[in-house]
């Protein structure tokens, strides 16, 4: 009978399986009906304050998805008669939007003689678009771009940079002169760029093999492109009152904490005219939107995703019934050997607390169904704490079987606060988590159901940072837990590395699928003090429960190339005649340079810029060796750097000779796992890279 009921549990849990995981690209297809309509379809949104220039905040905004650099000849491009549009609140006190941006995009046929996209020197179909801006919720629109510029789809070196049959220019000109000041001053760009979301598609399709059980993961998003919008928008225009962040009392400062939130609209009305046209009418209807990353494909079930993309993130607060898939999640069940946990082998580091705190409060479940903290509800021992219900206990423990109310609830919902027991557990006193900790977090908006939040006061980690990490604000709580620059101060407010990485917002870089798997497993209770099952009062809280999550990973933890470093930061789009027009995706592209640094490498098929950096074997056990060619004489350094951006290998720092050179790089005490190689030169700019995969 129980090897019955074990079985039964095990044939459940495949099929829920088959059905939840058939959208986890963040939200790339993830609801039945946007799925066929591609073109107002939202894919990631990203909010971060700009790493160059810190006194604004960039705004990424991508749609369309999986697309092929060689897919003509109607290749990619945003759709006309849709709206897509970027929302931000900045203030609790006032209802819905406080900041709307709304795009309408135009195409022109320059040439309809010809089946090519682009011909001597036209483009089919040339794409412009408009901007409006409201500043009162959408009632009212002013126009600050007109006719801006899209550019073409990068089709291949004939059609872009050949003169006579082309465009003759190069693709990093064309992305260069599509950046726009608005009449507001924001910095906007319109126009197809590689997807920077990573995610090993083919394995967590496959009855979530993440990591893969047996074979190499692979980015399912690599060599495919995706329409992006960026505006990068001054701080001061976005804080409620306008103030710069110069102004803010300290790091964490509330007064600073935005929500951003995307979508789709169509009319409501399409009618085929029977001549080969189309026509619109009615009134617009929102048909896609996102603001979490994998809200609508991880926690909305296959039933509800339609309806969940029609909804606002305000009309959401309405819609209660919604709010159980955030308090036990599907993917609960199977971070749970109790419930469906050995049939998700990859998910096995994955053990959510169902008895955290045994010695100290008894012990709390945080398993699906059960109460977690709720039995403190009402108690003298959550008094002054965020659970109060004088504060925001109503909110956060709102009833029995709930318990992942308040983490992963908040996370999605309303931002978290710079309260008890929301601090790191560094200073927490007598293994008490409702007691005073070390602040690393203050993104509680309130106003609004599923957005990015993200506090502007919070600084940037520096991307050449030793300590930047992929993984955000989960690597912010472990340096907050365990590095004694941090510790020794106790509950003192610290600026520590990655505080501005996600959840308080979401940089390029951010692993969230990484990241959000390990807050379903728990890893936020653990960093505020409601430590993992095997912990106990007399050993260390970094037990071997908590190191497992934080040691998972998908197989996939970074993007198949490097982000630029300026404005609009996202990489130029695949070529279609490029290696990765058929996916070869063993092929990183080169960040784009600036063009009057004649002396830069690049990769094979930029022509006078000479070969790329090429790794053999790549994957590799135990060695490899980096091939480059230098096109002029230099100094260069040839570096490899894990996913942290900490430097593991100097192979190479000398003056080397124009012409064909290799490094070689030893890596049998390395970890396996993804690296990246760079070379560099001497004033520290970067000349090529490439990613290395070491094997166990």
């Amino acid at each position: 009978m129980k090897l019955q009921t074990i079985s039964m549990r095990l044939i459940a849990c495949f099929m829920i399986l088959s059905c939840s995981y058939s959208a986890f690209a963040s939200s790339h297809r993830e609801a039945p009906l946007i799925a066929n309509d591609p073109l107002a379809d939202n894919t990631d949104l990203y909010a971060f304050r700009s790493p160059d220039d810190p006194n604004t905040i960039t705004i990424i905004a991508n749609y369309i998805p999986l697309q092929l650099p060689h897919g003509g000849p109607n290749y990619y491009s945003f759709g006309e008669n849709i709206r897509y549009e970027i929302h931000i609140d900045n203030d609790i006190n006032t209802t819905g939007d406080d900041i709307i941006y709304r795009f309408t995009f135009n195409k022109v046929n320059e040439d309809p003689t010809t089946f090519f996209n682009i011909r001597l020197g036209a483009q089919n179909l040339k794409t412009t678009y408009t901007l409006e801006k409201s500043t009162d919720g959408g009632v009212t629109f002013t126009t600050i771009i007109s006719n801006g510029v899209v550019p073409p789809p990068n089709i291949g070196d004939r059609s872009i940079q050949d003169a006579t049959v082309g465009l003759g220019t190069t693709y990093q000109a064309l992305m260069a002169a599509a950046v726009t000041t608005a009449s507001t001053g924001e910095q906007v760009f319109c126009g197809s760029v590689d997807d920077p979301f990573f995610v090993d598609l083919g394995g967590i399709f496959d009855v979530g093999d993440a990591p893969r059980q047996g074979g190499i993961a692979r980015d399912g998003l690599a060599c495919m492109n995706v329409c992006s919008i960026a505006i990068q928008i001054p701080i001061s225009d976005l804080q409620k009152n306008g103030q710069d962040v110069s102004l803010a009392t300290d790091i964490l400062d509330g007064n600073y904490v935005i929500g951003v939130w995307a979508s789709a609209s169509r009319q409501q009305i399409r009618t085929l005219n029977g001549n080969g046209t189309e026509s619109y009418s009615g009134n617009w209807v929102q048909v896609s939107r996102i603001g979490m990353p994998l809200t609508n494909e991880v926690i909305m079930p296959i039933g509800e995703k339609d309806f969940w993309n029609s909804l606002s993130p305000y009309d959401e607060l309405a819609e209660t019934t919604l709010d159980d898939y955030f308090y036990n999640p599907e993917l609960g069940l199977y971070m749970d050997n109790s419930l469906f946990g050995p049939a998700v082998p990859g998910f096995a580091p994955l053990r959510i607390q169902r008895n955290s705190l045994a010695q100290v409060f008894g012990g709390f479940d945080f398993g699906n169904g059960n109460d977690g903290l709720w039995p403190l509800k009402g108690s003298p021992a959550v008094a002054g704490t965020a659970l109060d219900d004088a504060i925001f206990g109503t909110l956060l423990l709102p009833a029995a079987g709930s318990p992942r109310s308040v983490d992963l609830w908040p996370i999605f919902h309303t931002g978290v606060p710079n309260l008890e027991p929301y601090q790191l557990a560094t200073g927490k006193t007598g293994n008490n988590p409702l007691t005073t900790g070390k602040p690393f977090i203050n993104n509680f908006l309130p106003n609004g159901g599923d957005m990015l939040r993200l506090n502007m006061a919070t600084p940037v980690t520096s991307r050449t940072d030793p300590a930047f990490s992929s993984l955000g604000l989960v690597q912010a709580a472990v340096l907050g837990l365990t590095d004694p620059t941090y510790t020794a101060s106790g509950t003192m407010l610290m600026n520590i590395p990655n505080m501005d990485g996600f959840p308080n917002g979401r940089r390029l870089e951010d692993d969230v699928t990484r990241i959000e798997l390990q807050a379903v497993g728990g890893v936020v209770l653990a960093a505020i003090g409601l430590w993992y099952d095997d912990f106990d009062t007399l050993s260390s809280p970094v037990t071997t429960d908590l190191l497992n999550v934080l040691g998972y990973t998908t197989g996939v933890e970074a993007n198949d190339t490097m982000f630029q470093t300026t404005f609009p930061y996202v990489q130029m789009p695949w070529s279609g005649s490029g290696k990765c027009g058929g996916l070869e995706i063993n092929y990183t592209q080169p960040a784009i340079l600036p063009a009057s640094d004649t002396t830069m490498v690049g990769l094979t098929g930029l022509g006078k810029l000479g070969m790329g950096l090429i790794a053999s074997p790549n994957p590799f056990r135990n060695s490899t060796t980096i091939a480059y060619e230098l096109k002029s004489s230099r100094d260069i350094r040839v570096e490899v750097y894990n996913l942290s951006g900490k430097r593991v290998a100097l192979l190479t720092d000398e003056f080397q000779s124009a012409g064909k050179h290799t490094a070689k790089w030893n890596a049998t005490g390395a970890k396996a796992g993804t690296y990246i190689a760079k070379i560099v030169s001497q004033n520290g700019k970067i000349l090529m890279v490439t990613k290395l995969v070491k094997l166990k």
